[in-house]
């Protein structure tokens, strides 16, 4: 049984949750064995066994930070295949530093800066790498990266008028874009095009004229957002299409009540953590990939006065994920992971630290266990960074003029 204390930590005597209640969750199969079926039982198994023997579930903290700081010097060869995507592993670490209260020294940061840099296009937008062809992914990562360092010779590195071009060559005449020249059209580009553009004040209807219309039409069936027209709803692309018509004030364009079913259904009931699409298995990153869509969907439906119980809290589930984060997805010697079994990575380390941050930074918020361990900063979820670096992004960059 929880309690909550009067600083909203939510304690318990021995288990998180009784076993009654996690077996009587286990899946169905129904007496037809597939593959998916096999698999879940296995991960259900494997939480299952984690949850008999967690008692007070703890962020370690100081691991998460040794290891990080670690992964920014030397990274194992594990990491080679993402060497055009170097933009990301310096966001992704800065970014868990960030949630987890820490920040580099002011030399180390000379270093991110001078690197992206050198990661930056003549004629716009960031590569994967020095000399790597501009991309919209990277381009995201890199300001993320620089607007989590906060000062001005990071926001300075940033060629405003450079941005403008890039978005430009990419942009289609239906209002989607590519992710880079000659590249994938997906729903991503989308949100990056637009994330960046917001922050850095680079943004006009012109630059994005026909975009919504175009997102709206990658809302399926189901409720959730394809990577494209006709595609099936995954957790990631809904995030980039939700987030993207906020960013554009344009959520009318959205099926609302559609898309928070869909969501709902997409938390594990014995696991706590969400899947990514249905009939998948559960997996740390949707931890803010689908969690982040919930404070949004919470500040649309107030906005629009249609949420008449409290939204002191989010419509999930959020002691579960916690429970989820902090039991099933920690590595004892510091990172986190995707699932129990799987290894840690800088990847999953960020994204399952932001699901943690979203889960207890609700209105009122819920923290599982002793807050002053397990309490997290607050992540912005429209851009996923700590919520102070967005605000003194924004409050440097709008005083500049939009670049022609």
């Amino acid at each position: 049984m929880y309690e909550i204390d009067s600083d909203n930590n939510i304690n318990n005597e021995k288990t998180l949750r009784t076993f009654k209640e996690l077996l009587l969750s286990t899946q169905d199969d129904e007496d037809f064995e597939t593959t998916s079926s096999v698999e879940q039982e296995a991960v259900e198994e494997s939480c299952l066994q984690l949850y008999k023997v967690a008692e007070d579930p703890k962020l370690l903290r100081g691991r998460h930070l040794s290891w990080l700081k670690k992964s920014l010097n030397k990274l194992s060869e594990g990491y080679e295949c993402l060497d055009c995507s170097r933009p990301w592993l310096c966001y992704w670490s800065l970014h868990a530093l960030n949630l987890l209260g820490e920040q580099l020294h002011e030399e180390d940061n000379k270093k991110v800066i001078n690197f992206l840099s050198k990661c930056q296009d003549p004629l716009g937008g960031f590569g994967g790498g020095p000399s790597q062809f501009p991309h919209l992914a990277s381009t995201y990562a890199a300001v993320c990266a620089l607007c989590t360092i906060t000062s001005e010779e990071a926001y300075d590195a940033i060629d405003r008028k450079g941005l403008v071009h890039f978005f430009r060559t990419l942009k289609f005449a239906d209002g989607s874009f590519s992710m880079h020249r000659d590249g994938e059209l997906d729903i991503r580009g989308v949100y990056c095009a637009i994330a960046v553009a917001k922050l850095t004040n680079v943004y006009t209807e012109e630059l994005f004229k026909g975009t919504d219309d175009w997102i709206s039409r990658c809302q399926t069936w189901e409720g959730g957002f394809g990577g494209c027209p006709g595609m099936e709803a995954h957790g990631g692309y809904t995030y980039c299409g939700l987030a993207s018509l906020v960013l554009m004030g344009k959520v009318d364009k959205c099926d609302l009540s559609s898309l928070l079913r869909w969501l709902v259904n997409k938390q594990m009931k014995l696991e706590g953590g969400f899947q990514g699409r249905t009939n998948k298995l559960v997996d740390g990153c949707y931890s803010f990939w689908q969690g982040a869509s919930f404070p949004l969907i919470s500040a649309i439906l107030s906005k629009e006065k249609k949420y008449f119980n409290s939204n002191d809290y989010w419509l999930f589930d959020q002691k579960a994920l916690q429970e989820y984060i902090l039991v099933c997805c920690q590595n004892p010697y510091g990172g986190f992971l995707d699932k129990p079994k799987k290894n840690r990575d800088i990847y999953h380390t960020c994204y399952v630290l932001s699901g943690l941050s979203i889960a207890q930074n609700s209105p009122t918020p819920t923290i599982l266990g002793q807050r002053y361990i397990n309490l997290v900063e607050s992540t912005h979820p429209l851009y996923n960074l700590v919520s102070p670096c967005v605000t003194k992004a924004i409050n440097y960059f709008d005083k500049l003029p939009i670049p022609d």
